[in-house]
């Protein structure tokens, strides 16, 4: 490994900088807080689709997660202390309908985005910000190189590249892009009217009163096509997007003709070093007030909801069920329940819940045990998804699934894959969504997937007027 460190550059702009290299990812904490990642460049790249994998562009045999398991396993390397958590390894996203090859599951419909089930880049190179700290780093292995004189040649001179890139790096540039203007050639619309959803809603309560499920989540899709000299960069679109709703588990990821836009609040699996396992599941909502007495009566009718206490607690015990096929017996916790955190567009209620992981199981054995999370299935989880497959009837593709790091060293950080806008080809689209439960009022249900949109439509443009 070589590291040198780097007078701190805001993680945007240097961003703006590395941009030009093919494959360049920000995984992004929206906060002075924690930390951000640039993953410059990739020595491997590894795509699936409906259980066929590739990678580099040959198709290979294997489950989507046991051949990313196997590349990683190639560049095995111990965790650095003395660094920030990801120090180089895979970067990318992990989309909801990976649950077919895990699940025997329905064939979901309709495909508006026709993208990967997973794209995943290997990287040797990764730029490191500690944000509270206002350090920065750039480390470099020299993989795929074996040989250890290759390897510190190769690191040395990857390192020199990226810190010379970084010579152009200039202060954030605080001015929020402009919206893009309104799709030419399919005007945003969604899959369900007002009226179709809420009988959604009242679809799935039918289920629970029958009692084939507990707790469903079913989302809504907004979706667009632009001409490819009409629509602004997805760049910029992500800066607009986290300009107006900073999100602790924020990601860019540029896959040349796909781009990922996250702007996540939730946490879905993090692995230290030592096999720490934490979760931290959102269920329960409300909208953020007009005025600060508004805001606090919102924010005090969800800390006394039964029901929201409820919907929390049945994933909080999906979870912890998922997490023990993986982890040392009794080591399984949820002590934080229900706690208030408050975004920008929204107030929300979240768990947390903790384990270590056994023996020689790995953060990608935790990643299948769990996948997809639970707060955006419904519980029991196997049925559930069953049920959102037959009401949605089309991919879910990125959205509910998995964006984040899996490193060298086995350490991971992933989020669920909510207010996220995926694009591809001029083509975009996002969900917004809702657990439903027996007491569940479908007209409130739908007002609460534009109370999650309103960031993501205000960063478009558009209103739920005109979707």
């Amino acid at each position: 490994m070589h590291v040198e460190e780097y007078p701190f550059v805001d993680p945007v702009s240097a961003y703006k900088t590395l941009a030009k290299i093919d494959a360049c990812h920000l995984l992004d904490s929206g906060n002075r807080d924690g930390f951000a990642y640039i993953a410059a460049g990739s020595i491997h790249k590894l795509t699936a689709r409906d259980g066929q994998v590739t990678l580099d562009g040959n198709i290979v045999s294997g489950a989507p997660f046991a051949v990313l398991a196997d590349v990683l396993d190639q560049y095995q390397l111990l965790h650095n202390p003395a660094l920030p958590p990801f120090q180089g390894g895979a970067v990318g996203y992990f989309g909801y309908d990976l649950c077919q090859q895990l699940e025997h599951l329905p064939t979901p419909g309709q495909d508006w985005l026709d993208i990967p089930d997973m794209m995943v880049g290997i990287h040797d190179v990764v730029v490191s910000f500690d944000l509270s700290q206002r350090r920065m780093w750039i480390i470099s292995h020299g993989f795929p190189a074996t040989q250890d004189s290759d390897r510190q040649s190769s690191s040395r001179k990857r390192v020199r590249q990226i810190r010379d890139c970084l010579r152009g790096a200039g202060a954030r540039d605080l001015e929020i892009p402009a919206a893009p203007q309104p799709p030419a050639i399919t005007p945003w619309q969604s899959n369900f009217t007002r009226t179709q959803y809420e009988n959604a809603v009242q679809r799935v309560k039918d289920y629970i009163f029958d009692g084939d499920i507990f707790q469903a989540n079913l989302s809504q899709s907004f979706f667009a096509q632009y001409g490819q000299d009409q629509l602004c960069d997805p760049f910029g679109l992500y800066r607009r997007l986290s300009s107006l709703s900073p999100a602790p588990f924020g990601a860019f990821l540029d896959f040349g003709d796909v781009s990922i836009l996250s702007n996540s609040p939730e946490r879905f699996l993090k692995v230290g070093p030592d096999g720490q396992v934490e979760s931290k599941p959102i269920k329960g909502t409300r909208p953020r007030g007009k005025t600060p007495v508004e805001d606090a009566k919102f924010a005090q009718d969800l800390l006394l909801s039964e029901k929201d206490h409820a919907e929390n607690v049945m994933i909080v015990d999906l979870l912890r069920n998922d997490l023990s096929r993986v982890c040392q017996p009794h080591t399984v916790d949820a002590s934080n329940i229900c706690q208030l955190e408050s975004f920008a567009n929204v107030h929300h209620l979240v768990s947390t819940v903790t384990g270590t992981l056994e023996g020689a199981k790995t953060a990608i054995d935790a990643l299948v045990a769990c996948f997809p999370g639970g707060s955006i299935t419904g519980a029991p989880k196997i049925r559930a998804m069953e049920i959102i497959t037959e009401l949605e009837n089309r991919r879910r593709s990125v959205y509910c699934g998995a964006i984040g790091f899996i490193g060298f060293d086995g350490v991971m950080d992933t989020n669920i894959a909510i207010r996220t806008l995926a694009v591809h080809n001029g083509r975009m689209a996002f969900n917004v969504g809702g657990g439903i439960v027996a007491d569940s009022i479908p007209a409130h249900e739908y007002d609460e997937t534009l109370s999650k949109a309103e960031k993501l439509m205000a960063a478009l443009g558009i209103s739920a007027e005109n979707a």
